[in-house]
């Protein structure tokens, strides 16, 4: 065997899977079946929530974004970094805690938003009125259209 069909299933190999890095990093995790979780990228209507635009500096949005997700109660960022944000919320009473992970597309100008319970079947629309009120925050302070 030649060495050259062996450095083309090489670099076949490796320029997939640079292809598949790049498509994750846009991608959020996909919602579960249950209805407590909401995702700007989910394909049902049951699940899907509008992402943010904006027309602005994406610095500016960013640092805007998380200052009004820090503003909600018991909300903690975890992760940032890449234009990529993980943050967690916590119940009051039982201690449910809620992921919600943003990626910014700078490209399109959209802010993509998920958030999900980590536990049980229905959260009562928390993770929507959640990301509805991250929404409302930073239309009043002009960042997002």
């Amino acid at each position: 065997m030649t060495i050259k069909p062996l450095l083309c299933i090489i670099a076949m190999t490796l320029s997939f899977t640079i292809t598949a890095a790049e498509t994750a990093e846009k991608l959020l995790l996909p919602c579960p079946e249950t209805p407590n979780c909401v995702s700007s990228q989910a394909s049902d209507a049951g699940h899907f929530i509008e992402p943010f635009k904006f027309s602005g500096q994406p610095d500016d949005v960013w640092t805007a974004l998380k200052n009004a997700l820090l503003r909600q109660s018991r909300t903690v960022i975890t992760l940032d970094a890449d234009n990529t944000l993980h943050a967690t919320a916590t119940s009051l009473i039982f201690r449910f805690v809620d992921d919600i992970d943003v990626l910014m597309d700078t490209e399109a100008k959209l802010i993509h938003i998920r958030s999900a319970s980590r536990t049980g079947y229905s959260d009562f629309g928390v993770n929507r009125k959640r990301v509805e009120a991250l929404r409302a925050q930073l239309q009043q302070t002009g960042v997002i259209d």
